[in-house]
């Protein structure tokens, strides 16, 4: 690497389009994969725990979501050291390279009544490399895309990747409303939840041959050598960690809450039909895909700080309400619902990208970045659905999610408050 002080090329370079293309669908892929564990959940729990019934299952079903993310802390300083030294590009390759064929191997697991208990040990083997693998993905995808990007533009190419994300929830949503809809319910047992799980493989396949050639960052290949670790190097920045922490973690609720969480909440806790419950989470995707692209270009006209801030406020003045109307209202409601709630969610996911990879300089970027958002979606992410659905027991209150993300709410607007206007992104 040469220590010049080289700028960005040109945003419509060839280098630019195809570093575009390279994250949006390997992003999108790696999300696929996720939805189709999600949105199937509800059969899932009655292949994989069928000695268990109704909400006992699902928690469990959960529970395997859950522990997948107490890999990605690991994941992500396995990531970040890789990334940093090797470049972000080795790094997409190889994680999605990963998260392709463990997705494809569940969609080929023999169930509980066939292999008994051995079946579920397999399940969870299977989630932990997801989650290993998912560590680099959009800490990579982001921090090489916010490096390309010219400065005054930053906010709207580091939000392709969470336009990827709910683009790959759309598809398993969709994928699944037409699955539960013309499927019965011995075909969905015996091999329709298996479907979208073997579709990760063709996708994973051409998502890793865009990303072969796609090109290295000059932000990266221009930034002096090193012999430090950058573990080691990134936590001689604790500010930088603790507000990259805290910022993620409504992103980490939320995203897992509103976007994949709530048709089953529909379903089972509202008795709302499954499909209908899909469509609405189809509708709901679909906007925020738009909504995420949106916001990040309105972070870069009023700063990542302030517009997340107004995200954690009016996630905190309006997800209760919002679950209160959801009780009882008919489809239409329930799409204008969650459209809304989606915007809100995009206020705060938009920025996210850009906003965490300002918070660290290049050499450690990627670990700063992926450490600190997959601690926070292993701590609060992951475990969402299964909190939600536990809380519910526990408290017999059907609003008790909306209060977990009201608490979200508050300790990220409380971490963002404590952010720097700096941008040490300018500084390389």
């Amino acid at each position: 690497m040469s220590t010049s002080t080289q700028a960005p090329p040109d945003p419509d370079s060839t280098q630019h389009r195809s570093a575009i293309k390279a994250s949006f669908i390997g992003t999108f892929i790696e999300w696929f994969d996720y939805a189709a564990y999600i949105y199937m959940s509800a059969i899932i729990s009655r292949v994989f725990f069928p000695e268990m019934e109704g909400r006992r299952a699902l928690i469990m079903t959960f529970a395997l979501f859950a522990l997948s993310f107490l890999v990605r802390p690991l994941g992500g300083i396995v990531w970040g050291h890789f990334g940093d030294k090797h470049g972000r590009i080795q790094t997409l390759t190889v994680s999605i390279t990963m998260m392709s064929l463990a997705t494809a191997v569940i969609g080929f697991l023999p169930s509980y009544e066939t292999i008994g208990f051995a079946a579920t040990l397999l399940l969870l083997l299977s989630r932990m490399v997801q989650g290993f693998s998912a560590a680099g993905e959009y800490a990579g995808a982001a921090t090489h895309l916010a490096e390309i990007a010219p400065t005054h533009k930053r906010g709207i190419y580091a939000a392709i990747v969470p336009s990827a994300t709910a683009s790959g929830l759309l598809l398993g949503s969709l994928i699944a409303a037409l699955l539960t809809g013309v499927l019965d319910d011995d075909a969905l047992i015996s091999w329709g939840w298996r479907v979208p799980f073997l579709i990760a493989l063709p996708l994973g396949l051409y998502g890793l041959w865009i990303r072969r050639n796609a090109d290295e960052s000059s932000r990266f290949e221009n930034q002096d050598d090193t012999e430090e670790s950058p573990l080691r190097e990134v936590i001689k920045y604790p500010k930088a960690l603790a507000i990259a922490f805290s910022g993620a973690v409504l992103n980490a609720i939320g995203f897992y809450v509103i976007l994949t969480y709530l048709p089953t909440y529909l379903s089972q806790e509202l008795g709302m039909a499954e499909t209908p419950a899909f469509i609405a989470s189809s509708v709901a995707s679909a906007f925020y895909i738009g909504f995420a692209l949106l916001t990040g270009l309105l972070s870069d006209r009023l700063g990542r700080r302030t517009t997340m801030l107004c995200a954690a406020l009016f996630m905190g003045l309006f997800i209760v309400p919002a679950f209160i109307l959801l009780d009882g209202a008919g489809i239409f409601l329930v799409i204008i619902i969650q459209v809304c709630l989606g915007g809100v969610l995009a206020l705060n996911d938009g920025v996210l990208p850009s906003f965490l990879s300002e918070q660290f300089p290049t050499h450690v970027r990627l670990s700063g970045f992926a450490l600190t958002f997959n601690t926070a979606n292993a701590v609060f992410g992951g475990t969402a659905p299964m909190i939600a659905t536990w809380l519910i027991d526990k408290t017999d209150n059907q609003l008790a999610p909306a209060y977990y993300l009201v608490a979200a709410a508050i300790i990220t607007g409380g971490g963002v408050l404590f952010a720097s206007k700096r941008n040490r992104l300018k500084e390389i």
